[in-house]
């Protein structure tokens, strides 16, 4: 006879196998520790040879510690789920049961590892083979979501659009505007990559309708590890600044840093902060983009999160913006060789770097920086961050002499400003262009190029980037 040692008082077990009565006893006389900890039962179960009930009963453990953010616990229970299925028959009810682990096991990878997560991509890829041959629409949709999800850490932008476009078909009929909801999740997300803001801000807002904090609170534990109405918010501030709205992009941004801290959640509020800090960059705040960043660093070590974003790219930009050329190159050379710094926002890293060059007069290296930029989003799609770095080649073209070129290339930042309605992004490059041709005593040429672009803001005429280009135009007069 052997006890049961996961047990508040000794519980006769007899052998093994079949003839094991813990199970039973369990459930009887300790509800509310099973509640608790329902791998107790969980291993009981296998222990048993109990097999349908062990594996629901893991999947049930793993999604407790996954509520309880517990999740590198959650994946232990899921994989012992998935280890305990093999000994059931291939047939229907396997199949429903090793989709709702694979589903369930995705969340906490892609939480624990990020959004690259090669076990989150294996787990949803399985889900995904099996529920479309099943007529569970809740299944398959939630596989194809997980499968965007892992398309959107990659940065490809192509998957992206195809898996998301999917999901507003599966959609269409809006009958449960929970799954809408987050096919325009996938929307507003894919758009900003491709450089969409206006879109992205559509899906944005059609989501902020649908938005339900109570309602859809476990969304944050079903679809991308964090909550929509938070994203939802982030996404539609980062559309409005490149839209040219700097002010209400703050607004909204601040709502959205109040809805995560209102919900508690602590990849959402990762997120917003990350976000946050990128928004006060782009403001020209750094001293309150690195409070940001220092919030989000603290709440990744912490809560063991994986970070969004190479945090080294912001506090590179940070130091670029402060003036600290040397340290800001050191800083995002490093971000850039980390295992992070090869994700989707890489472009933004070689954004930064190609800055801080440029600041430094490193013409070449700054070239350098651009050139594989602009190669890694035609190698992905990823158009965000296109417009600049056209911007800083023409500043370094110009730098190196090559003055045709360095104008080309200006006119092309401008060219895609004008096409995507990224009104911050135009003032940039017209700025940059506006200044060049005043060193070269084309100052009239200047004026007129900076000055319509310049009065069509409204507001943020406190931001660096309005404050640089009325001194320009101040100069040019």
């Amino acid at each position: 006879m052997r006890w049961c040692k996961t047990l508040p008082t000794p519980l006769c077990c007899a052998g093994a196998g079949r003839n094991c009565t813990r199970a039973s006893p369990l459930e009887e006389h300790f509800a509310d520790l099973v509640e608790r900890q329902p791998e107790l039962l969980a291993h009981h179960l296998t222990a048993a040879d109990i097999t349908e009930r062990a594996v629901d009963q893991w999947l049930k453990a793993g999604q407790h510690a996954a509520a309880r953010l517990a999740h590198l616990e959650a994946i232990r229970h899921f994989d012992r789920g998935l280890a305990v299925l093999e000994a059931l028959p291939e047939g229907a009810a396997r199949d429903a049961r090793e989709i709702e682990l694979q589903l369930a096991r995705g969340l906490p990878l892609f939480t624990a590892e990020g959004f690259r997560s090669a076990g989150a991509a294996q787990a949803y890829t399985r889900a995904h083979e099996l529920a479309e041959g099943r007529d569970d629409a809740r299944q398959l949709f939630m596989a194809v979501y997980g499968l965007w999800q892992s398309a959107n850490g990659s940065g490809i932008v192509p998957d992206c659009r195809r898996l998301s476009d999917r999901l507003l078909r599966l959609t269409a009929g809006k009958a449960d505007d929970g799954l809408y909801l987050q096919a325009l999740h996938s929307a507003w997300t894919t758009c900003m990559l491709a450089g969409e803001p206006a879109e992205a801000l559509e899906h944005c807002e059609a989501g902020r309708r649908l938005y339900d904090p109570e309602r859809h609170r476990s969304h944050r534990l079903l679809y991308g590890g964090h909550d929509p109405g938070v994203c939802a918010c982030q996404n539609s501030a980062m559309a409005h600044w490149r839209l040219g709205y700097p002010e209400k992009s703050l607004a909204i941004g601040r709502e959205a840093l109040s809805l995560a801290e209102r919900i508690g959640h602590p990849f959402s509020l990762e997120l917003i902060l990350v976000s946050s800090a990128v928004l006060h960059l782009n403001r020209g705040e750094a001293d309150l983009a690195l409070q940001r960043l220092g919030a989000a660093e603290k709440l990744v070590f912490e809560q063991r999160l994986a970070f969004v974003q190479e945090p080294r790219f912001l506090r590179g930009a940070a130091l670029t913006a402060q003036g600290a050329f040397t340290e800001a190159v050191a800083c995002l050379r490093e971000g850039l060789a980390s295992r992070l710094g090869a994700t989707r926002t890489r472009p933004y890293g070689l954004v930064e770097l190609a800055e801080a060059l440029t600041r430094q007069g490193e013409h070449g290296a700054a070239l350098l920086a651009v050139r594989e930029g602009l190669e890694a989003q035609e190698r992905t799609g990823h158009r965000s961050w296109d417009a600049e770095l056209h911007r800083l080649e023409g500043i370094a073209l110009f730098g190196l002499s090559r003055l045709e070129e360095g104008q080309n290339a200006l006119e092309e930042a401008l060219r895609i400003t004008r096409s995507r309605q990224t009104k911050a992004y135009e003032l940039r490059a017209a700025t940059s262009l506006a200044r060049l041709w005043g060193e070269q005593g084309r100052r009239a040429e200047g004026r007129e190029l900076l000055a319509p672009v310049y009065g069509w803001f409204t507001e943020g005429f406190d931001t660096a980037d309005l404050i640089e280009a009325k001194a320009l135009l101040d100069q040019l007069a």
